[in-house]
């Protein structure tokens, strides 16, 4: 009976014995199949990676050119940087940036700027080239006349004058010469356009304003004739400056006879003392009064008690129309 009872037992337990351990034998080949498949999933991905990687290299170097000089390539990748990514980055076009980061009235270090030494009127100017007083004639325009011995002062000169003044007057100009025009006038006087360190074209804006004509000289063309003459339409349709029926109507040629009077009697009242140079070019002599002999080169400068004295020994000097 005992003996019956064990063999029973025997069976029973065989049986869960094999259970466990069939289910243990699964637990291992699942473990072991999924091992083994992630590390062959891997192992393909590493291998067709470099695959793909020298394909991809093999691509590029078929289709970039070394270029030759190295350091100009790099300077234009550093300017795609600048003019492409760095806009796409910061959300804005290539354009807008480059007028964001340069202020367009900052002075270019490409020109050469000049003091100016004096203003004759408002188409005439002096300025101070290395040390040396040149007479400018501007190019392209013409104001009333409020100097020229052989003219009445005329209507909206002093205007004119007023306001060249006010925008060079202790100013540094920039010069354009224009090979179309040559370098001098007539009078020995150098012909040239000017530009204010801010950017403002001088010539262009006294025709624009209404300071001055639009002038041409013997029908020859110059470099902005076209741009002065549109200048000169816009200030005639807006009557502006001489063009206003309030002021000359553009007739330009009416004087302003009180102010010749009065300087005429002011020059034959004059006491003092007079200047002029004796450089073999000057032409004139300058009452104290009349401060344009200050511009005068101090080499030069000789002063003389009265206008008889100045005349005895230069008799053929003649009053400066600066002084009329």
């Amino acid at each position: 009976m005992e003996l019956l009872i064990f063999k029973n037992f025997f069976k029973i337990a065989l049986k869960r014995k094999n259970i466990i351990l069939i289910y243990l034998g699964i637990i291992i080949v699942l473990f072991l199949g999924i091992n083994s498949l992630f590390f062959s999933v891997k192992k393909n991905q590493n291998n067709n990676d470099q695959e793909i990687v020298p394909q991809i290299a093999t691509i590029a170097m078929k289709n970039i050119a070394i270029p030759a000089n190295l350091d100009k390539f790099n300077k234009q990748k550093s300017s795609d940087f600048n003019n492409q990514i760095i806009p796409h980055v910061l959300g804005v076009k290539s354009n807008k940036l480059k007028k964001t980061i340069s202020n367009p009235d900052v002075i270019n270090p490409q020109y050469k700027y000049y003091f100016v030494s004096s203003i004759v009127d408002g188409d005439t100017l002096k300025l101070n080239i290395n040390g040396t007083i040149e007479t400018f004639r501007l190019i392209g325009i013409d104001t009333p006349e409020t100097v020229d011995p052989r003219k009445p002062v005329q209507c909206f000169g002093k205007e004119a004058s007023k306001e060249a003044k006010k925008l060079l007057a202790g100013k540094k100009v920039r010069i354009e010469k224009d090979p179309l025009t040559g370098e001098f006038d007539r009078y020995g006087r150098r012909l040239a356009y000017i530009f204010r360190e801010d950017g403002l074209f001088y010539n262009k804006y006294m025709i624009e304003q209404g300071y001055a004509h639009e002038y041409t000289y013997n029908s020859i063309p110059y470099k902005y004739q076209g741009e002065f003459k549109i200048a000169q339409k816009s200030a005639q349709k807006n009557l502006r400056g001489l063009w206003s029926p309030n002021t000359c109507n553009n007739n330009t040629i009416l004087n302003d006879s009180k102010s010749v009077l009065y300087r005429t009697a002011t020059l034959n009242s004059f006491k003092g003392k007079y200047y002029t140079s004796s450089y073999y070019s000057s032409l004139y002599y300058y009452p104290e009064f009349c401060n344009n002999w200050k511009n005068l080169n101090k080499k030069y400068l000789k002063r003389y008690d009265s206008l008889e004295s100045l005349l005895k020994v230069y008799p053929a000097k003649i009053l400066s129309p600066q002084c009329q």
